[in-house]
Parts: structure tokens; sequence; C-alpha cells
């Protein structure tokens, strides 16, 4: 076993975030990028890390020519209220660095930021990649105010490298273990919101104030109060866990009160309240293959949930839970197109949605000119099981599809095959790649 870390390591190593200097081209393709129809036959040319065009013509002269011809072309994937990169085995706390410990800790960690913990060379994440993630929206646990969240791209070995939005969000959550650290009722939780982001909302401006004493007593630190400082004033959304759909709209009545950009995630229950949302403009994350209840907070969770809610015009992104269960994302996906969400649409809430949701949508989201060229290259509908990733491209640069698990299973299929031969036995078929 302990010889694989070095390959795992080179495998990782031996992709740059860096873009390429030669352009590349993608070549007989059916592209669908995400904010409009497929584009069939199509010639995707990438230089510098970014998209130059797409659409019918021939590849530039002198550029690496890529065949994709009965392949499908989207953009990467995003993967948003996840661990991933902050969690390296659930069960050992010392790789865990997505919250706080203990049960007395401070509900209130808005300064808590996922960015610090972040592990680019986290071996879950090639894991992600093979199956079409190529961004992630790492998230904070924990508490009633969980802390701040962070935009990275998949591939690069220092935070540098794979840094894109420092900043996305910051985390708040209604769920059951949330309501018990702040008091062990609804009310209580809510009125710890309030109070603290009265107290953010009188900290605004007023530093100098803060620093001379010059304020009343105020319930969190500096830093805390400089983070809701910043959800007060819409530099990002603050994303609220909650399941019920009393809960949604007492949190959307919160966002009335406070001016907030808000964002529902777990909302298990919110095509109950699907009107509502969309009335407020209020994007709704959740994870799609949720339809039995694990607790009184989602009684009512349904698989058609995404369907009900882009029906009413709610925007909708698709999650799936875990630090390393990403690679089942696009099965969400399936799931939710299989329970009546249009084809488009999922594809929309694994890419675009998230990147206007966070701020980045300039940059991500869509396989259209100018934009970073995070894309994959898939041997058929990307939402069908039997179809798998054929190339994956990280700001433009490709990198590679194996990682832990397809070396561990290559390492034991070739013990396993000389074992055969020794015994006289055929050898297994090979692999599909």
């Amino acid at each position: 076993m302990r010889a694989l870390w070095p390959l795992v390591a080179a495998m990782t190593l031996a992709v740059p975030a860096g873009a390429q200097e030669g352009a590349v081209a993608l070549v007989g393709g059916t592209v669908w990028p995400g904010d409009g129809a497929p584009v069939e036959n199509a010639t995707v040319v990438v230089r510098a890390g970014r998209v130059v065009s797409v659409g019918p013509g021939a590849p530039p002269p002198g550029a690496r020519i890529v065949d994709c011809a009965g392949t499908t072309i989207t953009p990467g994937f995003v993967a948003t209220q996840t661990e991933l990169g902050l969690v390296e085995l659930s069960l050992e706390p010392s790789t865990s660095d997505e919250a706080l410990e203990g049960d007395a800790a401070d509900p209130v960690r808005a300064s808590f930021a996922a960015i610090d913990g972040y592990n680019p060379l986290s071996t879950a994440i090639p894991v992600a990649r093979r199956w079409g993630v190529t961004s992630v929206v790492v998230t904070p646990n924990g508490g009633l105010i969980a802390g701040t969240s962070a935009w990275m791209d998949l591939a690069g070995t220092t935070l540098d490298d794979v840094l894109v939005r420092e900043r996305t969000a910051l985390h708040a959550s209604l769920s059951d273990n949330a309501v018990t650290a702040a008091g062990g009722a609804r009310s209580s939780a809510l009125n710890l919101v309030r109070q603290v982001f009265d107290d953010a909302r009188l900290y605004r401006g007023r530093g100098p104030a803060y620093d001379r004493r010059g304020l009343r007593e105020l319930r969190v630190s500096r830093l805390d109060l400089e983070r809701l400082a910043g959800a007060l004033a819409g530099d990002y959304p603050l994303v609220v866990k909650a399941s019920r759909q009393s809960d949604i709209l007492r949190v959307l009545a919160l966002g009335r009160e406070y001016g907030l950009r808000l964002v529902i995630a777990d909302a298990e229950e919110a095509w109950m309240v699907a009107r509502q949302l969309a009335a407020a403009d209020v994007p709704v994350i959740l994870t799609p293959m949720t339809n039995l209840p694990s607790s009184f907070s989602h009684l009512h969770a349904r698989y058609d949930n995404a369907a009900i809610l882009h029906r009413a015009g709610v925007r909708v992104i698709l999650s799936t839970e875990g630090a390393h269960a990403q690679r089942n994302l696009r099965q969400e996906a399936g799931n939710a197109i299989a329970a009546g969400l249009p084809r488009e649409a999922a594809l929309r809430a694994l890419t675009l949605e998230p990147a206007r949701v966070f701020g980045v949508e300039r940059d991500y989201g869509t396989l259209a000119p100018g934009r970073v060229a995070n894309l994959v290259v898939w041997t058929g509908d990307p939402f069908e099981l039997t179809t798998w990733a054929r190339h994956v491209f990280v700001r433009g640069r490709e990198v590679p599809t194996t990682s832990r698990q397809t070396l561990l299973f290559e390492r034991y299929r070739r013990l396993e095959g000389t074992a055969r031969g020794q015994r006289g036995l055929p050898r297994a078929a090979p692999a599909r790649r």
C-alpha cells in the first residue's frame, strides 16, 4: 500500500494549474454549452486556459487535435455544499478541517474560513475530477453560523494555483444540530441570528468607535462582525440550511428584514413553498435523491423537489453530500431528470447556476468564448451511469483521470492476474478505460 503514495503524488503534482501555451482543438463532439441549444459536430478551441471559440469550422493551424467524434462536451461540474479538500478521512479528526470541534464551541463562527484548511493535494480530489467535477465551493460545517466558503479549481498543488474566489458565501443552518447548539429551540436560534446581525449592522462603518469601546457590548468578535457585515453589504450571499417549509419561510422573512442575498440549502420541503421562493428570487441547493425523511424536519421530502421548484421559476443547484461522494454528482442529476427536471436545467444546476449564485459567472459556468476552459469530454450522455469522462480539462490543461482508487484497482488486478496465471487459469478481461 505504501508504494502507492509516490504514484498518487506524482499523478497530482504532474498537473500544474497554469495555462498551457499552445492551442487545443476538441473536434467532432456535441457541445452542451450550459446556456443554450446543443451544437453538433463542433470544434472547441482552447488557448491560454480560456475557451477561444465554439462552433463549426476547422481547428487552427498547429493546434493539438483531440478527436471527440461521438462524444458529448460539457462545462465542468461544480460541487457545492461539500467538504471536499477539508476532510481526508471522516472518522479521523486530525484530517478534518471543516468545523470547530466540541459541543462547547461557540455556535457563531462567522470568521471560520474554509480556505484556511483547504488541501489541494487531497486524495479525494482526483476521484471527483475523474467524474467531471472541475470546481468546488468548499464549505464549512457546524454550529449556527459555520463560516465562509471558497471557490477552488480542482487542479494544482498550492492554494495560489487553485483559488478562484476567497469568500463565496457565509453559511448558516437551522438543522436540528444547529438548533441544539443555539439553545435547543428554533426561536432561540433565530433570535441569536438576529442578535449577531444587529451587532454587525451597528458595527458597519464604525470600526474606530468599536476599537475605542465606544459601542454597546457586542455578542461576537471583530472578525465575526466583519464577515457578518460583508453579508449585510451584499458582498456575498447567506446560505442557510433549512429543511422544513416553516423554517424556509422564516428565513425568507429574515432576509427581507436585513436585506440579505439568500440561498436556501438542503430544502427538503422547499417544493411546498416554491411560489414564495420564486417571488423572492431565492436560489435553492438540494440533493435530488433525498426522498425519505431522516428526521422530523423533512417529513415531506420527495424525489421531484427539483422539478417542482424549476417549474415554479426557482433557480436550482444540485449537490450531493460529503467529501468523498462527489463522483455521484451526475447520478444525482440523472435522478432529478428521471423525476421531471429538464436535462438542460439539470446541466445548468451543475454549471451556470453555481457560477451565478457565487459571483463568478463572467469566467465560469458555460462553454463560451472568454470563459475559463473547465470542460469534460464524455463518452455519451453525462447523466447516464454507463457514460464516463474520456478527457477532463481544468483551466485549459488536460488533467489525469487516474486516482488513488484506480491505482489500487490496477494494482490488485495485476496481483489477481498473476495469481490466476500461477494456478493455470485465464487472466481477467482488461478493464474499461
